[in-house]
């Protein structure tokens, strides 16, 4: 689980260990809060590690695959929810250095996850990958995330037909406007105000709700392949 330290994939993690997955918490920089999620899940009877990787850094991630092989035993679901976003900045002033920063977390840190999740996951198993409705919404100043997370879903496509005859799922989740701290510390009141009146739900979505797809694509979804499923209480 990539991103599993905050927000989403926290909340994703503790769902996946409550359906009995051995969960390895891949974490970017923020130590503390991965080792509390290992913490949260063992102080429950479960099972999960965490390891630091940079999902863009291939070697990174091969050995953070080969550490779980190791603790557990295998691959069985593979969900990468890590990703960076900068909403706000029309296209035609944001630098290339931010396009480039976003689109190597999102689009190559996507690629190097999905690769070796396609080469190590075992028959019955799935994979996971984040979009967001963005990619329907279309907001102005979302520009690079939302190119970004439009990539994700072709691959995440692409490579559900490519994996023909595996016996594994790939698909994509995209959440709409969710209460996580990144969502909430990168939008004035007023954005967030009107975000959370648009569903015909009248509110935000929250990362419990996100990890009950995730969960059910990880688990009983085996008939549910190459999709996009849009978790956004009917935004768009």
């Amino acid at each position: 689980m990539t991103g599993g330290s905050r927000g989403i994939g926290r909340e994703t993690v503790s769902r996946l260990a409550a359906d009995g997955f051995a969960v390895t918490v891949v974490y970017a920089g923020r130590t503390a809060d991965a080792e509390a999620v290992v913490e949260e899940v063992t102080a429950k009877g479960g099972r999960a590690i965490a390891v630091q990787a940079d999902i863009a850094d291939e070697q990174a991630v091969v050995a953070a695959f080969e550490r779980t092989e190791e603790e557990f035993g295998g691959v069985d679901v593979v969900v990468n929810a890590a990703g960076v976003m900068n909403p706000g900045t029309p296209l035609v002033e944001l630098s290339l250095d931010e396009f480039d920063r976003i689109h190597r977390t999102n689009v190559r840190g996507a690629f190097v996850v999905s690769q070796q999740a396609a080469r190590r996951v075992r028959a019955g198993g799935a994979i996971v990958n984040f979009s967001s409705s963005v990619t329907r919404l279309r907001q102005p100043g979302y520009s690079a995330y939302g190119s970004s997370k439009g990539a994700v879903e072709t691959m995440t496509l692409i490579l559900a037909r490519e994996l023909r005859g595996r016996d594994i799922t790939v698909n994509a989740v995209a959440p709409g406007p969710t209460a996580t701290s990144l969502f909430l510390d990168n939008n004035p009141q007023e954005a967030i105000d009107r975000l959370a009146s648009a569903p015909p739900l009248e509110r935000l979505g929250t990362p419990g709700d996100i990890a009950e797809v995730v969960a059910f694509l990880a688990g009983p979804a085996r008939w549910v392949n190459g999709q996009v499923l849009y978790a956004n209480g009917g935004i768009a």
